[in-house]
């Protein structure tokens, strides 16, 4: 199944804002032993999430295809 590129556009949007909310509120916790392993996941999971992001706005590469001039 094949989601449109707009969808995944959303959904990279909504990845990004709820990870990077839980590594604000978790911020404040730090001294708790669950909250700074959910900080820290959050963390990495807005990495992945800003990373996906960056990669649907690439343009596609298109292949072009050389053809030969007949020279006279």
């Amino acid at each position: 199944m094949s989601l449109d590129l707009e969808v995944q556009k959303e959904a990279a949007k909504i990845g990004m804002t709820a990870t990077l909310g839980a590594t604000v509120v978790t911020s404040m916790f730090m001294k708790n032993k669950i909250a700074k392993k959910v900080h820290i996941g959050a963390g990495v999971a807005f990495c992945g999430f800003a990373l996906w992001h960056h990669m649907l706005y690439q343009p596609t590469k298109k292949t072009q295809v050389k053809t030969q001039t007949a020279e006279n």
